[in-house]
């Protein structure tokens, strides 16, 4: 009996450990090209600076999310902080 409940609570634990991570590689691939669009954003001279001033925020956002672990978290703030980016760079 005592076995059973150890091994159910490791195996919790460990199913908690692997969620954390699914969404780390994602998060950084998109922190990655969102400061890459960045830097190439404030080259070209942005035109559209309320949504560059979104994207700053947000990227900023997702790299403490990405150092405290929230992965899923982080991705979703990269991928609005491209879309802003964008649109800074479109002028709007």
């Amino acid at each position: 009996m005592k076995n059973w409940i150890w091994l159910s609570m490791l195996t919790i634990a460990l199913t908690g450990c692997a969620g954390k991570t699914d969404y780390r590689n994602s998060c950084a691939t998109q922190l990655d090209a969102a400061w890459q669009e960045q830097s190439l954003a404030e080259a070209e001279g942005f035109a559209g600076t309320v949504s560059y001033s979104k994207a700053l925020a947000l990227l900023t956002g997702a790299k403490t999310q990405q150092q405290f672990e929230a992965f899923r978290g982080c991705t979703e703030k990269a991928k609005k902080a491209r879309f802003y980016l964008r649109e800074s760079r479109a002028g709007r």
